[in-house]
């Protein structure tokens, strides 16, 4: 099974179960977003956290066995088209230089992991209209010299 039916039948399943990502996610006892990129295919899960995942949605072993397999992280190059997508990617085209600019500022020459790494997305508020909110949490990597 393709990491891609996979997803497939994920979403069908948790279509017909009328349960959200952090209602699963509670479940499985993982981070919603970490949970989602998972099933999205792109992370994969530990034997234990996806059993759990097919339990809850119903699933049959091989979307199990699927999910515990290495993801190839790929996507598109162009610009996304999906209206959530593209802002975030709005939000790197016009901050990212500003955001390089202050993790070298406050740290040195490095990056932020994105593999020792989370991400929460939270929904806040407020009169004048309700804001997203995310956070993301990476360690810090310098580059080494050798």
């Amino acid at each position: 099974m393709t990491k891609i039916e996979m997803t497939e039948s994920i979403l069908a399943a948790k279509a017909t179960s009328g349960l959200g990502w952090e209602q699963i996610a509670t479940q499985v006892g993982l981070a919603p977003v970490f949970l989602t990129s998972a099933c999205l295919g792109m992370n994969s899960l530990k034997p234990e956290y996806a059993d759990k995942l097919c339990q809850a949605l119903g699933l049959p072993g091989e979307i199990s066995t699927a999910l515990q397999a290495f993801p190839h992280k790929s996507w598109d190059k162009l610009v996304p088209t999906d209206p959530v997508i593209y802002r975030l990617y709005e939000i790197v085209g016009v901050y990212g230089d500003t955001i390089k600019e202050i993790i070298h500022e406050k740290f040195g020459d490095g990056i932020m992991s994105a593999i020792d790494f989370s991400m929460h997305i939270d929904k806040e508020e407020n009169p004048a209209g309700d804001r997203v909110k995310i956070t993301m949490n990476g360690k810090f990597l310098p580059y080494k010299s050798w």
